[in-house]
């Protein structure tokens, strides 16, 4: 599922940080190096380069990238060093403390908390605690208005039951509750914000089945016709992100990619937080929602260091 390639045998923590460390030195920057060492590296391996960097030359590794690397390139690669939890709370902050925070800005939020495993939530959530000595919850209601501020709280709270566990009964009497709400244009219902924030995974996706047999649309088609407020559009983001996360995955690049210029911060999150978890499955997806090869939408959109960061994720040959 993951498109990461990781060498066999892998170099010890000491090699790729003797390797590093001759990348950032001197005259000039080895950008190669950088993007050969930990675009090939999972994250535990990436942690124990940068703790074994620290103690050799007592400087974070983190911080001379920050230095010697420049643009689109730096944040990616910064990104991408970051442990996954720590990553994902610094990209909440980033939201949570940002002027604008419409649907766009908010989905990534709802990608933390509906995309995710239960486990790495949990771990976001005690990561920002730390990092930031604030809640999560607590930012998002003082950021963010009400109803989307309801919604997300119910998501962000979450601890989701994880394995496949399925009544069927309940999917069927759940799907109406959401009918009934949706019907009502009623989007922040408690019905809707308990049944998205509390079931997990299989459940719901099987809620969603119902509702479509039982009620002849999609969910997210009758939330769609309930108008395009900003409460709209998450929500259809939130049953995407249970339901087919890969798909979701794959609107975000095409949607940075097309048009005038290129939303470098989406594509760079999009490709850097899920190269360990389900790439394969969005290439796939890309290519049957747009006809088009993702890889070759990419290169034909980035290019230099950056371009080659993102493939190396992508497991392609640079």
């Amino acid at each position: 599922m993951a498109t990461l390639k990781i060498p066999d045998p892998v170099p010890s923590p000491t090699d790729d940080a003797e390797k590093l460390r001759n990348a950032v030195q001197g005259l000039g920057t080895d950008e190669k190096a950088i993007i050969q060492i930990l675009g090939c590296r999972n994250a535990s391996q990436r942690r124990e380069i940068k703790e074994t960097y620290q103690q050799l030359y007592k400087e974070s590794l983190t911080d001379r990238l920050r230095s010697e690397l420049s643009g689109d390139f730096r944040k990616a690669v910064i990104l991408w060093t970051y442990d996954p939890p720590e990553r994902d709370a610094k990209l909440a902050n980033k939201v949570l403390k940002g002027k604008k925070k419409g649907a766009k800005q908010l989905q990534v939020l709802v990608e933390i908390a509906c995309a995710n495993s239960p486990h790495h939530l949990q771990a976001v959530r005690q990561a920002y605690c730390s990092l930031f000595d604030c809640s999560l919850e607590e930012d998002i209601v003082s950021a963010v208005s009400l109803p989307l501020r309801k919604l997300l709280v119910g998501l962000v709270s979450s601890y989701r039951y994880d394995k496949e566990l399925v009544d069927m009964n309940l999917a069927n009497s759940e799907a109406a509750k959401l009918h009934e709400a949706i019907k009502g244009k009623q989007l922040d219902h408690d019905d809707i914000v308990f049944v998205l924030g509390t079931r997990n995974v299989y459940q719901l996706r099987a809620t969603f089945k119902c509702y479509q047999e039982n009620f002849g649309a999609p969910i997210e088609q009758d939330i769609k016709k309930c108008g395009k407020d900003d409460l709209e559009s998450l929500l259809r983001i939130v049953i995407l992100c249970l339901d087919s996360p890969e798909k979701h995955f794959a609107e975000v690049i095409r949607t940075a990619i097309i048009g005038l210029g290129t939303d470098e911060d989406s594509l760079s999150r999009a490709i850097i937080t899920r190269a360990e978890i389900d790439t394969t499955k969005i290439r796939g997806e890309y290519f049957n929602m747009y006809k088009s090869k993702l890889d070759d939408d990419v290169i034909g959109d980035t290019s230099g260091d950056y371009k080659d960061f993102l493939m190396t994720l992508l497991g392609a040959k640079i």
